[in-house]
């Protein structure tokens, strides 16, 4: 008899479902959420393993990996496609999701995500820190230019170099006011320090890699952007066709269709969203300050015929499938159309 086992994994506990060929559940159990006791659990089975399944997670990769090394045979879950299908449950706890992830590995209704190599989870972890450092920069900002405009004080608009200057010129003369203002400064030198040293990382691990110094060939790809793609593709060989890029990364126009309805709405917003908002920013340059090539003249073309929003998605949209081409084939970005456009 063929068994499935489905994982719902939390950060210290994972339930386990067991349900056979026929669809009895035949166990139901809590192990450690570590890839050597789930692996001893499972292999306690009688039954021949069919599949395990778990849903993807901050902890799935590394469960998927020890899991496989281990000679399972295992199938990362698309979350959004697994949530969906759990909501139809009218009860939620691990143990009834365990069983739903186990049902629907049985019946074959997911989609299975793809398991990234670690160099891939090494590369977003730095990128995931600088883009934190960011964020936690830009937030003491906007704390310092609401705590002043609070006595009628405005910074205005001014360069990132000259923003320390600006704020000590508005608090001078009011103690209470250097007080507040001056750790918030000191937390935000030590902040700009870091994403300093973090961008040089992220630039030096770009021009040493020969695929991101491929994609960068493109105007408006930088090393941000030319990282994120590589890391969240990690393998160009899963796609098929260049085209299914689009789609994977939510580009494409959502549609609801039942009977005599059928309505075309915004894009899917589906997959990675680092990736979506990389390849957005890269078509903005691209449509606004980047050089003249014949990919920003067919952008131009499209806003004026749809307007510039949707022209930005379209670029974007073009620009990831350019991308996998360009990494399939080995080649660089044609700043004019060539008999082998990358186009397609």
């Amino acid at each position: 008899m063929k068994l499935f086992v489905g994982l719902d994994v939390s950060l210290e506990k994972t339930a386990i479902c067991v349900i056979s060929e026929h669809g009895k559940i035949v166990r139901e159990a809590q192990a450690a959420s570590e890839p050597e006791a789930l692996t001893r659990w499972i292999k306690e089975l009688d039954e021949t393993i069919a599949a395990v399944g778990l849903e993807a997670g901050p902890l799935s990769q590394w469960l998927y990996r020890g899991l496989t090394e281990a000679g399972l045979d295992v199938v990362l879950m698309e979350t959004r496609q697994v949530k969906g299908a759990l909501k139809a449950m009218p009860i939620k706890t691990d143990r009834r999701d365990a069983e739903g992830i186990a049902r629907l590995l049985h019946l074959g209704w997911f989609r299975p995500v793809h398991c990234k190599s670690v160099s891939a989870q090494e590369v977003r972890a730095v990128l995931g820190a600088r883009k934190a450092v960011q964020q936690g920069m830009i937030a003491l900002e906007m704390s310092l230019r609401g705590l002043l405009r609070n006595f009628g004080l405005k910074v205005g608009a001014i360069s990132r170099g000259r923003f320390e200057a600006r704020i000590r010129e508005l608090a001078t003369g009011n103690p209470m006011l250097v007080a507040a203002t001056e750790p918030l400064l000191r937390a935000r030198a030590a902040l700009r320090q870091e994403l300093a040293g973090l961008e040089r990382r992220v630039r030096q691990l770009a021009q040493d890699d020969p695929v991101c110094h491929r994609l960068m060939s493109m105007p408006g790809i930088g090393a941000v952007v030319a990282l994120t793609f590589r890391s969240a593709v990690d393998d160009p060989a899963r796609f098929t066709s260049s085209k299914k890029v689009g789609p994977w990364v939510g580009l494409t126009p959502s549609r609801n269709q039942s009977g005599e309805r059928d309505v075309s709405g915004g894009i899917t917003k589906a997959g990675d969203v680092n990736l979506r908002r990389a390849l957005c920013q890269a078509a903005t340059v691209m449509m606004h300050r980047g050089r003249a090539t014949w990919l920003r003249a067919w952008a131009a073309q499209v806003a004026r015929r749809r307007g510039r929003r949707r022209a930005m998605v379209a670029l974007a949209r073009r620009i990831g499938v350019i991308l996998h081409r360009m990494w399939r084939d080995g080649t660089v970005f044609w700043i004019e159309p060539s008999v082998t456009s990358h186009a397609a």
